[in-house]
């Protein structure tokens, strides 16, 4: 890769007239300064004609105003926000604003250069961008999903729901790469970069309403590998927000009233029947034999798949290979979900178990060893906060010098 490729800082703004600056001081300051900022303001068309949504219409055109007289050698603004130019039927939402920038940057961008995806309220350090351009001349990856890290805001509502929300996450991600997953990374559109190279290989970003920053790294990964280490992270803002149908925001939404249902802290031993399916594929290329996941695989696909993969793998590198992207991220998260609600087991015992069985001799920690009794709803933010960063040096410890392939 060229040592000095140009970076593509791909933005996405809904009602961001107050956050946005601070992400755009936070590019100005990076000691790699070889860059261009595409932003698109965005939202439906028909907003205009909503009494409750018109004052996040003007809040777009006051943002849309200040960038149209920023430098245009450094700026591009896609104006999808002003009458008639917003979104219109089902082409709406984050990922049709995502698709939007990256298709643009791809037209007039080189193979080598980097697009950093950012959301609007990530703010990072002044190395972010040299510490993206180091990894990707150093290693043969196609994507980087880069470690986060959501600084409290002092406000008890929020920091209570995005401690729980980070458990949840960093406790999957840790699971993950226990079990050397080849999904064992954590998809935020604040947190993906990728050549240009990679983006036009796999056809570009598919768009969704939400999640379209999950399968876009899965895309990518199946097209090859990713690194996940980065001593440089982001740092997405905490907050309540319904803009998009799933994600950060909404999860701390429905959290806040007492709603952790779709992400609990999953069980370790889900994981170790993954690993244990994992471990069958060799012996898959040549007969069948029963996995922990076969009645949810047939339940998914509705026939043999290993039989089918067999016949359309001629050797054992490309049918293994083929198993995984069968067995994807997307298809872990439904069997964790779905396996989960069996366990009646509540999230707090789950996090106790993992840490004395799985994490434990990862991390040694007198405090998380001494938890024998916990409550996420009624504990301490401290003690949330405490229990986030033993997760974050564990995840960071698995992550270290990792390619996820």
């Amino acid at each position: 890769m060229n040592k000095s490729p140009k970076i593509y800082v791909a933005i996405p703004a809904i009602n961001e007239a107050e956050l946005l600056p601070l992400c755009l001081k936070c590019i100005e300051e990076q000691s790699y300064n070889n860059f261009h900022i595409v932003i698109c303001i965005n939202q439906p068309d028909d907003w205009w004609e909503l009494p409750e949504k018109r004052i996040l219409c003007e809040n777009n055109i006051t943002l849309l105003k200040e960038l149209q007289k920023k430098d245009k050698n450094t700026y591009t603004i896609i104006d999808k926000c002003s009458k008639g130019n917003g979104w219109k039927g089902n082409n709406k939402g984050v990922g049709w604003a995502r698709k939007t920038i990256m298709d643009h940057v791809a037209t007039l961008a080189k193979i080598d250069d980097i697009i950093v995806s950012l959301d609007a309220d990530t703010v990072f350090g002044k190395e972010y961008f040299s510490s993206i351009v180091n990894i990707f001349s150093m290693n043969k990856v196609v994507a980087l999903a880069n470690p986060y890290y959501h600084k409290l805001t002092g406000k008890d509502a929020e920091d209570r729901a995005i401690l729980r929300y980070e458990i949840y996450m960093r406790n999957y991600a840790i699971n993950l790469l226990l079990i050397d997953s080849p999904y064992a990374f954590t998809a935020l559109g604040s947190a993906i970069s990728l050549p240009v190279s990679s983006y036009k290989a796999i056809g570009g970003l598919t768009p969704k309403l939400s999640g379209e920053d999950f399968y876009f790294l899965q895309k990518l990964r199946k097209f090859g590998n990713i690194a996940i280490h980065n001593s440089e992270k982001v740092y997405p803002a905490a907050r309540f927000s319904d803009r998009v149908f799933f994600g950060t925001g909404p999860a701390m939404i429905k959290g806040n009233n007492g709603d952790w249902e779709s992400y609990p802290v999953y069980h370790h031993s889900l994981f170790a029947n993954i690993k244990d399916t994992y471990a069958c594929f060799q012996k898959l290329y040549r007969n069948d034999c029963e996995t922990p996941l076969d009645s949810f695989l047939q339940e998914q696909f509705r026939e043999n798949i290993w039989q089918a993969l067999r016949k359309n793998h001629k050797d054992e590198k490309h049918f293994v290979r083929a198993c995984h992207e069968k067995l994807d991220g997307l298809r872990i998260l439904q069997y964790l979900k779905q396996e989960q609600s069996k366990l009646n087991i509540d999230d707090e015992t789950c996090f106790l178990e993992n840490i004395d069985s799985a994490f434990n001799h990862l991390l040694y920690s007198e405090k998380m060893n001494s938890l024998k009794d916990i409550n996420f709803t009624k504990c301490s933010i401290a003690l949330l906060d405490e229990i986030r960063n033993y997760l974050v040096l564990v995840e960071e410890n698995l992550q270290k010098q990792k390619i996820i392939a």
